[in-house]
């Protein structure tokens, strides 16, 4: 798109300037977009006019002195309760009459308030129920029709009583004010106060400052009054006063100024809703009036800041300065904990979201801290000289030559000698130095490896963890050290003072790295007012001062955040070609003709600390209303969940555990709430936030954003990346100097560091020559047939391994629970991980429980099976594994002639057309030569014609379904398969003729290996050979594996390309016996997951070469189950095993526009994400202007110039990292990160 996109489309426009009229007025409705009778219009200019008729007639018997003021006031608020209660009244009588009003769902009322908007109305009369409902639409609820009606009363009253010509008159009577000026303030309040009045008791308007996506509760309408009447409280206060205060008359002069301008700042949004300035204002009371931190909801803002409150007054009252010392210093210390994380520990209870927390062994550590720290200040306080034997000179002027340095100005320069050890090995561990403009030549650079990486920073994580105990033990002691000795704790009995100093022991524990600064720059001042001319200042007493400093520097650095996201929207906007609008250069000349004016404005949000708006994200910058730091009203967690949200759910739990010890060490900078930071990993973006933070943990949000990457996220993607590659690999440049500056200073996401996490690596090929090659599809069948046996022999295994559990009684309890019922699993152990088997074979297997297990690397143990495990279990060790040399005499190598077993075929019947002696010679079964196992080497099952076997192939029986099995082996019956697989609807002679490609040695190989695992009683070499010899067993097996090949339709030598792929799907064509292994459900996912294997068998063989014996073959199967998922991204399957961190996943795909067979592999892996942080005010201005734009506005075009590519204030990655419903997160993550050590 190009950069003159429309800001807004027609349609937009046109309901625009339909929205914000009546925003401005209040409520009525004066441009409708269609023809309406005129009445409609003088219904709503009466209406807006009744407050100012009603409270006309008190001022008019007022001013003829025919009552006072205050019954004036009460005359004119009881006239409008009449009237507010007679409108309520008739809107609820036609809401009654005509449909009962009805609550919108939450999730619709947004949308439909919009429709009902846009709703055209047919008017019949002036008293009509439409015209009625269209001009007092009524309220929801029956407790704000009563509420709204008396505030209403109570407004009217008192503004009639502040609106007085009189009193006006008397406000401004000392400043020399005439009549002229009275007169336009007494005319345009009225207008506010109409205003206030009309959109709370007859119908409210959209409010451009829209917190809420919807307005549950009807809380928009009282927004205006309540800020008319905080306006009116002042001058009640003066009032009340006497007028004597000086400050207060000047404030009420200032507002009664203000008060004209109400209109304007609601209709630029510069006044927060209700609920936002309430939370607005408890957070920054918290953190700077209190010493707390931003909290992560609402709910824990409000309950620590009741208890931070409640602290503060206990403070007040302890009248000892002692007491007051140790009970700040330990309330300190216990409110800047995570609580809700200790009260679970003590409940044994796991939290959600996850936290990365200490365990029982920090309960102690935090005991001996706290106890340290309490008995230090408590010693240090008493120790200090009390106020009466203190002179003038020790007590404020530091800096006096002619006194000694006393103890408090030793602990003094020693904060200062702390802070500047901590500052520089913070900036020493992270990739940019000084704000981000040098990088660091200490970081390591072009590290293609994690091993490498963790080496070359083996340094920089000395100088993290040296300034982890200094920040976190050493710094915290010395402040309380410092704060002990102050003189002013013996003053305590002044509220500001108690206040400053609860706030002070509280910041210590809460941020010690940001009291440590505000701290030091305290001592300074004292240290350099050696004359001692600064008499307030030290008058204050410490506690305040830091409480001044912390206003200050915050407010300071939120000025500077500001300034370089107003610079760098300014210089962009011209810059950025693809941003260029036909506007830029005006607007650039507007900004620089209006320069004041855009430093008082970005001066004014930095004071309110509220964002800074640039609307449509153009240079033209508002004031934002004020709202909590984390910019959104819900709890985060709400996320837009798609299929790949599941690589992010894996990946922010181990970055959890990565940003744990950066958070701790300080790679990551400060990192104080409201931080954010973009981490970056081949196709993946994680947007961290920090939203608390306390001593020893932090609370962070980490949200995935959309992996399907438009152009605009492409084009932004593709800048990140190179800003990473700039800090990280550092490509040389000419001059000495400038390889050292960061080329992407002027962008908002400034590097910090690589982290080592724990994530899948995505790699997707073309399997172009492999999966459509002959050479490698005629060895799809044998494998297959291998695979097959391996998995059926598997799962008798594993039945038998239940059987045998139960046999011995181990876990009573949960056998017999399972036998009544088996829908309820056995809970898995420790570090027990449970996938269904079938969940690798079929997207419907998790309806089959008897094939849902534990992953395993052997066969060799039982006594954790249960009968929910998977085929192939778990087993904690594997045991060595003994070789069975089994011989047979050369009689049994053939059949003497006549001589035939019974239901056994002769081999004429095979090879009616063939003479005898262009057969192979059938040789004898021999388990001694060859590789160990006596089978032949050059027998690996991969010939296209038929296999040279080891026993004669006329042996084999066929197994009728019908009759009971003979097995000459009474160890065969644990083998045995049920009677339904064994009655396929299949000619005996179609499986006839496959019998030569059963694979006989391997099924011998499986049987000698699981023999020496232990599963039967007696002789390993006995019973190996009985089982061996078992035609029975060996025929049952044959006929299952040859009847599932024919009716999956893969009994082709060279089966095709499209065939393999769509028997792969689960999606086999028809043929002969496929409606049979359908409805045998266990066997089909049995079937689908040997195929798959099959098929992630011959890829690999064409990539890594063939299997070059039984035992590689036998030990390849078990990886596959054990360390991999295969089948396709689709399945559940393929979640699952992401969550529990399968080490490989593999899928196979096709491309329908290139026409090719494409494999994916997700490897686990331990891989470096790189980590940046964000300029938050920049982040804060667009998601200020998202909310605007698409809560009043209603834009939500795809294609807005707010929402295209950019490449420096990352425009797109930002406005889709907003909370939903107004951004795009895939998967929403709060995360309790314990960084202590």
């Amino acid at each position: 798109m190009g950069p003159d996109v429309p800001l807004l489309n027609d349609y937009k426009q046109e309901f625009f300037w339909k929205r914000f009229p009546q925003t401005v007025l209040g409520g009525p409705r004066l441009k409708l977009g269609y023809c309406a009778p005129p009445y409609v219009y003088m219904h709503q200019l009466v209406l807006f006019l009744t407050p100012w008729l009603l409270g006309g007639v008190g001022t008019l018997l007022y001013q003829l002195r025919m009552m006072d003021d205050t019954h004036a006031g009460i005359l004119s608020g009881a006239l409008m309760l009449g009237a507010g209660a007679t409108l309520q009244t008739l809107a609820q009588c036609v809401a009654r009459r005509t449909g009962t009003v009805q609550r919108l769902p939450a999730a619709r009322m947004f949308v439909d308030n919009i429709l009902a908007d846009e709703e055209e109305v047919e008017f019949t009369h002036c008293v009509a129920p439409e015209t009625v409902r269209f001009v007092v639409p009524g309220k929801r609820f029956m407790v704000n029709v009563v509420l709204h009606t008396v505030l209403a009363g109570v407004l009217c009253g008192f503004g009639t009583w502040y609106l007085l010509p009189d009193r006006l008159s008397a406000v401004y009577g000392d400043s020399g004010v005439g009549l002229g000026a009275v007169v336009p303030v007494f005319v345009l309040s009225w207008v506010t106060l109409c205003i206030g009045e009309y959109s709370l008791i007859v119908n409210t308007a959209t409010e451009t400052a829209t917190f809420q996506p919807q307005d549950t509760y009807e809380i928009t309408p009282l927004t205006r009054p309540l800020y008319i009447l905080a306006f009116i409280a002042v001058d009640v206060a003066l009032r009340c006063g006497g007028g004597g205060v000086a400050e207060l008359q000047v404030a009420s002069q200032v507002l009664h100024v203000l008060f004209v301008a109400l209109p304007v700042l609601w209709a630029l949004g510069m006044l927060s809703p209700v609920d936002a300035l309430l939370l607005w204002a408890m957070e920054q009371i918290l953190v700077h009036g209190l010493g707390g931190s931003p909290m992560a909801t609402n709910h824990r803002l409000v309950v620590m800041f009741l208890s931070s409150v409640c602290v503060a007054v206990s403070t007040f009252f302890i009248p000892s300065s002692l007491a007051v010392v140790l009970f700040t210093v330990a309330m300190g210390y216990i409110l800047s904990q995570d609580l809700t994380q200790v009260t679970a520990l003590f409940r044994g209870k796991k939290h959600d979201p996850p936290t990365l927390s200490l365990g029982w062994f920090s309960l102690p550590l935090s005991v001996l801290l706290l106890a340290g720290a309490m008995t230090e200040a408590g010693l240090l306080h008493q120790l200090s000289p009390s106020p009466g034997n203190l002179s003038l000179a020790s007590v404020g002027f530091w800096g006096s030559s002619s006194v000694a340095p006393g103890p408090q100005v030793v602990v003094g320069w020693i904060l200062i000698a702390l802070l500047l050890v901590t500052r520089v090995l913070r900036e020493l561990q992270g990739a940019c130095v000084f704000w981000g403009l040098f990088l660091n030549p200490l970081y390591p650079r072009q590290v293609s490896s994690v091993q490498t990486f963790k080496r070359r920073t083996r340094g920089l994580r000395a100088a993290g963890l040296t300034r982890r105990v200094l920040l976190n033990f050493v710094s915290p002691l010395a402040m309380i050290a410092f704060l002990a000795m102050d003189t002013s704790l013996h003053k305590l009995h002044t509220a500001s003072l108690a206040i400053g100093f609860t706030r002070a022991f509280r910041s210590v524990w809460q941020n010690s790295e940001d009291a440590l600064l505000q701290m030091v720059v305290v001592v300074i001042v004292k240290l350099a007012d050696g004359d001692g001319t600064a008499h307030q200042w030290h008058e204050l007493g410490t506690g305040v001062q830091l409480i001044v400093v912390s206003l200050i520097s915050d407010r300071l650095s939120q000025f500077l955040a500001k300034m370089k996201f107003a610079l760098t929207v300014l210089i962009t906007s011209w810059t950025e070609t693809k941003q260029r609008r036909q506007s830029a250069g005006a607007l650039l000349a507007l900004n620089g003709a209006l320069c004041p004016l855009l430093l008082a404005v970005v001066l004014l949000s930095a004071l309110l600390a509220a964002p800074l708006l640039p609307l449509f994200t153009l240079p033209v910058f508002l004031v934002g209303f004020p709202r909590p730091q984390r910019s959104w009203p819900e709890t985060p967690g709400t996320s837009c969940p798609c299929p790949d949200s599941v690589y992010y759910q894996q990946l922010s739990a181990r970055l959890a555990s990565a940003l744990k010890h950066a958070l701790a060490n300080g790679v990551l900078g400060s990192a104080g709430p409201g931080s954010h930071f973009l981490g970056r990993f081949q196709d993946r973006v994680a947007w961290i936030t920090v939203l608390e933070r306390g001593y020893g943990y932090c609370t962070v949000n980490i949200k995935g954003l959309e992996l399907q990457e438009t152009s605009c996220h492409t084009v932004e993607a593709r800048r990140v990346d190179e800003v990473f590659e700039g800090a990280f690999d550092r490509l040389e440049r000419p001059g000495r100097f400038l390889r050292f500056l960061n080329a992407h200073w002027e962008n908002s996401l400034t590097p910090c560091s690589a982290l080592p996490v724990r994530v899948y690596s995505d790699a997707r090929n073309v399997l172009t020559g492999i999966i459509d090659s002959p050479d490698h599809l005629c060895h799809l069948r044998s494998d297959f047939l291998k695979t097959l046996l391996w998995i059926l022999l598997c799962q008798c295994l594993q039945d038998k391994a239940y059987s045998i559990r139960r046999a011995k009684g181990h876990s009573l309890q949960a056998s017999g629970r399972k036998s009544q019922n088996s829908q309820h699993p056995e809970p898995p152990g420790p570090g027990d991980v449970k996938m269904p088997v079938a969940s690798q074979g079929h997207p419907d297997s998790s309806s089959s429980p008897n094939l849902r297990g534990r992953d395993s690397s052997s066969l060799s143990s039982f006594a954790d099976w249960s009968d929910e495990d998977d085929l192939f279990g778990p087993v904690p060790a594997r045991k060595p594994v003994k070789m069975i040399m089994v011989r047979t005499e050369q009689s049994q190598t053939g059949l003497e002639p006549g001589f035939s077993l019974p239901g056994s075929a002769e081999i004429h019947s095979l090879y009616e057309n063939m003479a005898l002696a262009s057969l192979p010679t059938l040789r004898p079964l021999g388990l001694g030569l060859g590789m160990g196992l006596g089978l032949p080497a050059t027998d690996k099952g991969r010939e296209n014609q038929i296999p040279t076997v080891t026993t004669n192939i006329t042996t084999t029986t066929f197994i009728d379904p019908t009759q009971p099995l003979n097995f000459s082996c009474p160890h065969s019956e644990s083998l045995s398969l049920p009677t339904a697989w064994m009655n396929a609807p299949l000619p005996p002679s179609r499986l006839q003729a496959l019998r030569p490609c059963f694979p006989e040695e391997w099924f011998h190989f499986c049987l000698s290996r699981m023999v020496m695992q232990g599963f039967w009683e007696g002789e390993p070499e006995q019973v190996c050979r009985a089982l061996q010899e078992d035609q029975v067993l060996r025929g049952l097996y044959s006929q299952v594996a040859l009847s599932c090949l024919v009716a999956l339709g893969a009994d082709a030598a060279v089966p095709s390309p499209s065939l393999l792929f769509r028997v792969y799907c689960g999606d086999a064509p028809l043929s002969d016996g496929l409606d049979w292994l359908r409805a045998n459900k266990e066997l089909h996912q049995l079937t689908l997951r040997a195929f798959r294997y099959s098929v992630k068998l011959l890829i690999d063989q064409a990539s890594l070469g063939p299997v070059e014996s039984l035992e590689e073959l036998y030990t390849t199967l078990q990886d596959y189950h054990n360390d991999w998922f295969i089948g396709l991204v689709t399945e559940r399957g393929w979640h699952d095993s992401v969550v529990q961190e399968k080490p490989f996943l593999f899928s196979l795909g096709q491309d329908l526009t290139m026409g090719t067979y494409t494999g994916r592999v997700l490897s686990l892996q331990e891989n470096l994400v790189q980590v940046g942080v964000l300029n938050e005010e920049c982040v804060r201005g667009q998601w200020a202007n998202l909310s605007w734009e698409l809560l009043y506005a209603t834009n939500d075009d795809e294609e807005r110039y707010s929402i295209q590519a950019h490449p420096v204030m990352l425009r797109n990655l930002t406005v889709q990292a907003a909370d939903p419903p107004l951004g795009l997160v895939m998967n929403h993550a709060s995360v309790g990160v314990y960084c202590q050590t």
